[in-house]
């Protein structure tokens, strides 16, 4: 790779971290320095986005794997190592990952009043937790770093969240961290079936795509290790019906907190579908499919039908992520390159469009405090900078062309219609329902006379909240209107991936036939 600065992942992942610990460093020295200590983490983050941007640059588009790999033994005798690396499927996770960490902390500077360091902290740390687990390749170092972003979510909510946040995060913890014990018990099978087939230990995740797990149905070894995985996948997504946990964490989260949850947290279950259950666990995988998008489809149109139904403005923006993430799990399932690409491009968008949402909403709530829809009504009138900031997201949640959602809907319906035209026309159903559901909310909200006196004196948005909200807006824009920078880094990757399901298919067959002969030539 012939670039002035050769991006190391390393740094990348870990330097957040270790700017947390400056971060209790600086508390530690100067007292009452809550103004220095969020300049000093919002520094810290701005300069984890400027590191990480070499990776979208530097990114070979030509080159189907892994790129800017690192790996390092860490417990030889179990096989276990250091390995990370990026590739198209999640090099705009780790970049949408250090995009929006800078934003959620400048968001946070008049909402966060009481433990501002620590709250800071576990930003930090779940900024490098997350990226850890985008790259991590080895299934272990992946696990740690995917237990490691439960701690500091469920502090952050159960800390700094509204009146009922103790119990949105417990929900949350047990939820997640079910799901993650059933994956666990999964991994450690698949480790030992690796041994027993190869002869030698080992956590590689790629080497765990050669393992033959049997497979004759559900209550098979394979069956029961996807749906070990494919609970710990939805669970964190969310897939319907294990949705439920989600609107509490949104609704009693601070804003940072629902959006770091929005934006990213939920595409770990994404994105562990794609680099983990489907290449796992082939056979499993083509047989549940149908039943796979059927959830996908009941998700996009149930969580857009409750959205509809809602009387709080964020409680509506978190079901419409129900729906949307329905719509990325329909195009990662119909298993073609036009489905895929668009659910991993509907990723980013998601979580630029509905982290933007509930950033507005929490503007509006640090100055109305209700979320009420029926307590507004015509505050674009005294806050027309707001309005068009609300518009441009909205717009974007449902798929306007020239805006990044419109791409990433336009694909996965695409591929849907190939795989299944009923899909689509399902698919889109729920389109026109998050339409009907979002712009009916931003009229109640935005238009119409401002009959209650409190609104007539709300302040439009400061300057801080202006560079809160216009870097989201210009990448929605961006991604709208020129997508094939980020189209191109993902397609290799897609199509490897496409490929290896083929390959692997074929591959298992050849080892069931291998194992076929030594078993009875054992038993002559």
């Amino acid at each position: 790779m012939d670039t002035l600065f050769q991006p190391n992942l390393t740094i990348i992942t870990f330097f957040p971290v270790l700017g947390g610990l400056f971060v209790i460093l600086l508390s530690l020295i100067f007292k009452d320095s809550s103004e220095l200590l969020k300049k000093s983490a919002l520094f810290i983050s701005i300069v984890e986005f400027i590191l990480s941007i070499p990776l979208f640059t530097a990114f070979e588009t030509d080159i189907p794997g892994v790129q800017f790999v690192v790996r390092k033994e860490w417990i030889k005798t179990l096989g276990i190592s250091y390995h990370m690396g990026v590739d198209g499927i999640s090099l705009l996770l780790i970049l949408l990952t250090t995009f929006i960490f800078p934003i959620t902390i400048l968001s946070s500077w008049r909402e966060v009043k009481r433990g501002i360091r620590e709250f800071l902290v576990l930003m930090l740390i779940l900024e490098t937790a997350l990226i850890g687990t985008f790259a991590a390749l080895d299934m272990i170092l992946f696990f740690v770093f995917w237990e490691a972003v439960l701690i500091p979510m469920y502090l952050i909510i159960g800390i700094w969240g509204a009146e009922r946040r103790v119990y949105a995060a417990i929900k949350f913890f047990i939820y997640t961290a079910f799901g993650s014990a059933l994956m666990l018990i999964a991994i450690f099978y698949l480790y030992f079936l690796h041994i027993d087939q190869f002869g030698i230990p080992s956590m590689g995740v790629f080497d765990f795509y050669r393992i033959n797990v049997p497979y004759s149905g559900l209550f098979s070894p394979q069956g029961l290790t996807f749906t070990a995985f494919f609970l710990a996948f939805a669970i964190k997504v969310p897939i319907f019906p294990l949705h439920t946990w989600l609107p509490d964490a949104h609704v009693e989260a601070p804003t940072a907190g629902s959006v770091i949850l929005a934006a990213i947290l939920l595409k770990m279950g994404t994105y562990g579908f794609l680099r983990f259950l489907l290449p796992f666990f082939p056979d499993a995988s083509l047989d549940f499919i149908p039943i796979l998008c059927a959830l996908a489809i009941i998700g996009i149109i149930y969580g857009a039908i409750v959205a509809f139904a809602q009387k709080d403005l964020k409680k509506l923006v978190a079901y419409s992520s129900v729906s949307h993430l329905g719509l990325v799990m329909l195009g990662i399932f119909v298993l073609n390159v036009q489905g895929i690409e668009g659910g991993i491009y509907l990723m980013i968008s998601h979580g630029l469009s509905t982290g933007a949402l509930f950033l507005i909403v929490g503007m509006i709530y640090e100055r109305r405090h209700t979320k009420l829809i029926t307590e507004f009504g015509g505050i674009s009138k005294v806050m027309p900078l707001l309005a068009t900031f609300f518009m441009i997201s909205t717009l974007s949640s449902i798929g306007l062309p020239s805006l990044s959602g419109f791409i990433g809907e336009f694909l996965v319906l695409l591929g849907a219609f190939k795989f299944n035209y009923i899909y689509s026309v399902l698919g889109a159903t729920g389109i026109i329902l998050g339409a009907v559901y979002l712009l009916w909310a931003y009229q109640r909200v935005m238009f119409g006379p401002i009959d209650k006196p409190e609104n007539r004196a709300l302040l439009d948005i400061t300057l801080r909240e202006i560079f809160v909200l216009l870097p989201i807006a210009i990448m929605m824009f961006v991604m709208g209107i020129y997508p094939k920078p980020f189209l191109s880094k993902m397609e290799p990757s897609v199509l490897e991936f496409l490929s290896a399901k083929s390959e692997r298919r074929i591959f298992i067959n050849e080892l069931n036939n291998a194992l076929q002969i030594r078993t009875n030539k054992s038993k002559e």
